[in-house]
């Protein structure tokens, strides 16, 4: 195995564990997210909270959204800006190997 292979199997297996080990090790506690927290805060500090606008869709639908949409869209986002990142990047290689003077017609 070589080194390199070794070093980015050691930082998944690090990733893995960052991920997993508060799961294990606070038993019972509860993972909210930045918003929740931001309004719990500003709520406990001015003693009243209330938000300044409401989103789009929920006043086009005239409620809350489900959390599975909220998921999808949040998903998509992401997808989204995957895509944008992994075309960046490709384009990076690719220039790298036309400043090389390959050629894909060179490299068949």
């Amino acid at each position: 195995m070589t080194k390199k292979k070794r070093t980015v199997i050691i930082l998944i297996l690090v990733a893995v564990l960052i991920a997993l080990v508060p799961l294990f090790a606070l038993k019972g506690a509860e993972f909210g997210g930045s918003d929740d927290a931001g309004s719990v805060m500003i709520e406990q500090i001015t003693g009243g909270y209330e938000p300044w606008f409401t989103p789009v869709l929920e006043t086009m639908i005239h409620g809350e959204l489900p959390g599975e949409v909220e998921s999808l869209f949040f998903c998509l986002q992401t997808g989204i800006g995957v895509g944008i990142i992994a075309f960046i990047m490709g384009r990076f290689v690719e220039r790298k190997k036309w400043a090389n003077g390959k050629t894909k017609e060179s490299n068949v």
